[in-house]
């Protein structure tokens, strides 16, 4: 018969950390998000993926977006708190863009109290525009945007600020290339 001490404890893990991720369209985020993915115990969860599996027939116009978004955002809030709790980390590769979806992911933060990484991808327009167009001639990407959409959205981004109190890792449109 084994015994096992139990005052070790067996399943010793390091505090999970919940990294999100902040840019415009095509700034590189699920490339980053691909990267960030390679650590042990590490998951993506990606909204256009979800998105495209879940409404892609449905969503025709930018309001169809953030309807459908929410209604993600509400589904997998409890599945996202239970993986921080039981020690996986996430990568989560839904748009921390603005206020708003910022302040509901430090809620789930503070719900979790998983460490955190906030990657910022700071890329100019541009550039955006120019990964975007190449994104959309390929047809790898899950949904496509036209330059009116992507403007359109552009309007609503707001950069984070250090006030918001995230751990915030800045790449510039260089490295974010990399």
């Amino acid at each position: 018969m084994n015994y096992i001490d139990s005052s070790i404890n067996v399943l010793e893990k390091e505090n999970p950390v919940f990294h999100i991720l902040c840019g415009k369209i095509a700034s590189g985020k699920s490339t980053l998000s691909a990267k960030l993915a390679q650590q042990p115990t590490t998951i993506v969860i990606s909204e256009d993926q979800w998105l495209s599996h879940l409404y892609a027939g449905e969503m025709k116009t930018v309001s169809d977006y953030i309807h459908y978004s929410a209604k993600l955002r509400n589904a997998i809030e409890p599945h996202l708190i239970a993986l921080l709790k039981a020690g996986v980390s996430v990568v989560f590769d839904f748009p921390a863009n603005t206020i708003t979806n910022r302040t509901w992911m430090k809620n789930i933060i503070d719900a979790t109290a998983a460490d955190h990484r906030l990657h910022f991808l700071d890329v100019p327009d541009e550039i955006c525009l120019s990964r975007l167009r190449l994104r959309n001639q390929s047809g790898t990407h899950d949904f496509s945007a036209t330059d009116e959409q992507f403007k359109l959205i552009t309007n609503h981004f707001v950069a984070p600020q250090e006030e918001e109190g995230f751990n915030l890792v800045v790449y510039s449109h260089r490295e974010a290339e990399n």
